[in-house]
């Protein structure tokens, strides 16, 4: 059985006002927790908040906005879009995540990834020079945490953890996913590490990105861990706006993260088509679950041989 979940993320870019002016931080943040209280009044499955340490973007701790839409919220999931693990600590990051756990009822996930920006490297001290070998060790801590066991760990980019236990633990254990963006490499080492896929679609044709799903569950067979959890997708929203004034709301907002994300990473950003609109920051998400409530520990096959 194959089900299908919907959902709503932001990345907490900064909106205008009637008057077209820049909007406060503070009342971002604020409307974003009205977004995920509504989101959860219309019946979505999930939603997530992005991470950024920038001007144009509110949000810095989504863990922090995700547990006020908790307290206002009874059934929608919840989860960072993405957490920036490479400049993150992995022990904090299952700390702040298994506290959220405890305050949404079991309803937290974490989305780990390396983020559309590098702002967060010399912010919080780290070179760039290391920017694979940081989120190889990390990823890798944090699956021998998600196992909720004593951990016994060591690398270059931190300090080695021996029999160390951390806390609070979950009562259920916490679904965990890797942001990817399209790298095959990235997609072979989600699945050796046994986390589910959370394909980051910002823009393009959404079915370029099937071979990755595709090749997600051949490497799962590959490492015995099938079945652990299945592909997400973070595509555009696809409905066009219906008149003029809708059209001219959402058409900068829509355009300027594509172009802000390219930008960072040193490339073009695509053209703009009129079948993808959405608003600043803002998608629909959609994932398959193969069965509800059948996911093993989201690390259960971290530790198996192969490389990415």
């Amino acid at each position: 059985m194959t089900d299908i979940e919907f959902g709503l993320d932001t990345f907490g870019g900064v909106t205008r006002d009637a008057e077209g002016k820049p909007q406060h931080h503070a009342q971002v943040i604020r409307n974003i927790v009205d977004e995920g209280v509504l989101a959860d009044q219309v019946g979505l499955d999930f939603f997530g908040v992005g991470e950024h340490h920038r001007r144009d973007f509110a949000v810095s701790s989504p863990e922090m906005v995700l547990a006020a839409v908790a307290s206002r919220t009874e059934r929608l999931r919840l989860g960072s879009a993405v957490t920036v693990l490479s400049s993150d600590d992995p022990v904090r990051v299952f700390e702040r995540f298994a506290t959220l756990d405890a305050v949404s009822q079991g309803r937290a996930e974490i989305v780990a990834g390396r983020g559309s920006f590098t702002e967060s490297f010399p912010l919080f001290g780290f070179d760039l020079a290391d920017y694979e070998e940081l989120f190889e060790e990390r990823l890798e801590l944090l699956a021998a945490l998600l196992k909720e066991e004593k951990v016994t760990w060591e690398g270059r980019t931190r300090a080695a953890l021996t029999d160390q236990e951390v806390f609070p633990r979950t009562e259920n254990g916490l679904t965990a996913w890797v942001g990817v963006g399209g790298s095959p490499e990235s997609v072979v080492r989600t699945a050796r590490h046994g986390f589910g896929l959370f394909l980051a679609i910002i823009g393009g044709p959404a079915d370029r990105f099937a071979p990755y799903i595709d090749l997600f569950e051949r490497a799962q067979d590959e490492f015995g861990c099938r079945g652990s959890a299945s592909p997400s997708t973070r595509p555009d929203s696809s409905r066009r706006p219906t008149s003029r004034p809708a059209r001219r709301s959402t058409r900068a907002g829509w355009r300027c993260v594509p172009r802000s994300v390219a930008s960072a990473a040193g490339r073009r950003p695509r053209p703009a088509t009129s079948s993808a609109r959405s608003r600043a920051g803002r998608s629909t998400s959609a994932r398959r679950r193969r069965s509800p409530g059948s996911w093993p520990a989201p690390s259960r096959c971290s530790g198996s041989t192969g490389s990415t």
